[in-house]
């Protein structure tokens, strides 16, 4: 790598183009709280509690931390946020971010969403993914279930089998409106089924381009042998394979989970083991990318630039849709924004829904970025430095 291929993920300006002093002053104080762990657990226990007692709180969330990582309370309302984004050429995976809808008719509710989100991101060359939680449209403990080899009786069979039913209607529209559908991650023990679903929906759909994909957390020890073995089962049948990569985002559920039931922990011994296995997935993506798309889901400087250098050393376009990174709203603009306007097919993911009910979805963005050693310490000081580098103009 030349000095001149280095990228210069400090470059504040066009990090923070998109921002007023005043949002840069905001997001500046919600970084500065969560840099505190203490005060991260205690608020969003405070606040659980306030709004269970009808406490009029929704309007503090909203203008702070639902501001910061979310598009607003329905389709319509994230689209100014939306634009923004695509004026500094930063597409958006549009994200209904609602949990815990967990009955027959919220799951049936949630695929009606999310054949809207379809049809709307069909309409917007800025929306060129969609994507749907498993459980967010079926029984976790069903899921559960069938990964232990359970028997179901025949209501569960049926209920079961309506998972799968839902999925395929989603990712079908998606099709038809020539949208990519990327499938996000569960918790190992119901992982595996989730696989089997999306290889099933691989070699329905992605015979003649790469729509469906399917997410690995890398912070598995499991995960890098686990896509290997699912781009070869399904590339064997002449599909197409795609894949969106994280790091992960259940490590200390995964872990107590392990410890409890006395199985072996599921998560990598070490970050450095994680950052070298992710590293290891996107070499692999690149030296088959005749048959592999994928979506770089990653907040980490050294991934982002280990992708634009073997891009450039096999001679693959900045542009070339088989390849995407994306970063959540609210965080690593310094990426997103740089890569951007690099020439590079970066998304934000906008979550959007109901204050009340994105909450879930909210503190666990919090939490994350407490747990993410120096995250919230490092957004805190690119958005000071940027301040300061306005305030000297």
């Amino acid at each position: 790598m030349t000095e001149n291929s280095k990228i210069n993920f400090e470059d504040t300006a066009t990090a923070f183009a998109h921002k007023s002093d005043a949002q840069l002053r905001k997001s500046h104080l919600v970084f500065s709280v969560m840099d505190y762990p203490f005060i991260v657990k205690a608020g969003t226990a405070v606040t659980n509690a306030a709004l269970a007692m009808k406490l009029p709180v929704k309007g503090l969330i909203k203008k702070t931390l639902f501001d910061h990582f979310c598009g607003g309370e329905s389709i319509e309302g994230s689209e100014e946020r939306m634009r923004r984004l695509a004026g500094a050429k930063v597409k958006t995976i549009l994200d209904y971010s609602v949990e815990g809808e967990a009955s027959e008719q919220g799951y049936d509710d949630a695929v009606e969403e999310a054949l809207r989100v379809s049809d709307y991101s069909k309409q917007h060359v800025s929306i060129p993914f969609c994507v749907i939680k498993p459980t967010g449209i079926g029984s976790g403990k069903l899921l559960e279930k069938k990964q232990k080899g359970e028997p179901f009786t025949p209501e569960e069979q049926k209920r079961f089998d309506k998972i799968y039913e839902r999925l395929d209607k989603i990712v079908a529209q998606a099709v038809k409106n020539d949208i990519k559908f990327m499938i996000d991650a569960e918790e190992t023990w119901y992982q595996d089924v989730v696989d089997e679903m999306v290889y099933r929906l691989m070699k329905t759909y992605n015979k003649e381009k790469p729509y469906v994909y399917n997410t690995y957390q890398l912070y598995r020890h499991e995960s890098y042998a686990n896509m290997v073995k699912g781009y070869e089962e399904v590339t064997a049948t002449g599909c197409y394979f795609a894949a969106k990569l994280v790091r992960g985002a259940y490590m200390e559920k995964e872990r107590e989970r392990a410890e409890e039931k006395g199985y072996r922990d599921p998560i990598q011994p070490t970050k450095q083991a994680t950052d070298e296995d992710y590293n290891k997935a996107l070499a692999f993506v690149i030296d088959h990318i005749d048959k592999f798309a994928v979506c770089a889901g990653t907040h980490n400087e050294d991934s982002c630039q280990y992708l634009v250098d073997l891009m450039a050393e096999k001679g693959i376009d900045k542009s070339d849709d088989r390849v995407y990174f994306a970063q959540l709203l609210g965080m690593s603009d310094n990426i997103s924004f740089k890569l951007a306007s690099m020439g590079y097919n970066v998304a934000k993911y906008v979550p959007y829904g109901p204050v009340e009910k994105v909450l879930p979805y909210l503190f666990r963005r919090a939490e994350e970025n407490t747990s993410i050693a120096g995250q919230s310490s490092r957004e805190y000081r690119l958005i000071q430095k940027e301040l300061k580098r306005r305030k000297g103009k």
